[in-house]
């Protein structure tokens, strides 16, 4: 194929570019009306993903950034998932969740086809957007990023690798915080926790990008030896991740009508920041939080009420 077979292709969610010296390859990927791993959007980087793997020594840098402004990505598509929940078509969402699996079993497994893979974000990174950011091999945020696994706000949980590679990457109890609260972390955050690798100012990403990729260049074959002995070290099975898939989609067929408006919610707030509004999801997931938060309250003060009415009427 080559490279002109490989650039050559009518995609309409991503676009590539190629540096030759570096032999890299770039995807800037742009999905609209939101930002996120559509079905069209996933279909398309199978096939350039593929392209990649029939053509080996081709590619040795990988690197993925994002055409929205103020946004890497937004994660699943929660208008889907919302449609095939009401549905009850599980085999459906099974089905979108072992192809996210496939995108992030390929970028587990580039070290093996002797390529070195970098991730740059610059804007909200959300839910399946951050799991498809943990299996590179270099991951820089710039700063005034924020990222998070906020699924737990609608009774769900991030099903495509969440658990598998932030333990690799930060350990167990970081896992835990992540996914079970639902916040949104701040690009020092997720640095303090190891999950990024490098900070890049605000507007200095590309610079910082270049940089890292022609740091590793000369020393590429050994770092890519080094990390395919890493994955041998500290392995995500994939086994443990299609198990996950199928326990995320019985999940889902039980949220209630209740969550699945608040996924609803949040999806048109991810279509008003892609579609340049000052607010988005980020804003939203933070409003959610806060719902939470007051419904535990009032609940609890409910409970704390009937507790002393009781003693009241004990004491009398």
């Amino acid at each position: 194929m080559g490279v002109a077979g490989l650039l050559g292709r009518p995609y309409r969610t991503i676009r590539l570019e190629w540096t030759s010296d570096l032999r890299l390859l770039r995807v800037r990927m742009c999905v609209r009306p939101i930002q996120c791993y559509s079905l069209a959007a996933m279909g398309e980087l199978k096939q350039m993903l593929d392209d990649i793997s029939a053509n080996p020594g081709l590619v040795r840098h990988f690197v993925m950034t994002s055409d929205v402004p103020q946004v890497f990505n937004f994660g699943g598509d929660l208008a889907l998932f919302v449609l095939l929940a009401r549905a009850g078509d599980i085999e459906s969402l099974e089905l979108y969740g072992k192809r996210c699996v496939d995108l992030v079993w390929w970028m587990e497994n580039a070290a093996n086809l002797g390529i070195h893979t970098t991730v740059l974000a610059q804007g909200d990174t959300l839910g399946g957007g951050l799991e498809s950011v943990l299996p590179f091999h270099k991951i820089i945020f710039e700063r005034g990023a924020q990222a998070g696994f906020p699924e737990v706000l609608f009774n769900l949980f991030p099903g495509m690798g969440a658990w598998d590679f932030t333990i690799r990457r930060a350990g167990f109890a970081v896992a835990n915080e992540m996914i079970l609260s639902g916040h949104l972390y701040t690009a020092e955050e997720l640095h303090n926790r190891r999950l990024v690798d490098v900070i890049a100012e605000p507007g200095e990403g590309e610079a910082t990008l270049e940089r890292v990729v022609r740091e590793v260049d000369p020393r590429h074959r050994g770092t890519v030896a080094a990390l395919r002995a890493q994955r041998i070290a500290a392995p995500v099975r994939h086994e443990s991740l299609m198990q996950i898939v199928e326990l995320w989609a019985d999940s889902a067929m039980g949220l209630t009508d209740r969550d699945l408006r608040l996924m609803e919610r949040l999806a048109r707030a991810q279509a008003r920041k892609a579609g340049g509004a000052d607010e988005g999801a980020v804003e939203e997931i933070k409003r959610l939080e806060l719902e939470t938060a007051w419904g535990s309250d009032r609940r609890s003060g409910v409970e704390r009420r009937t507790v002393a009415g009781g003693d009241r009427r004990a004491r009398g």
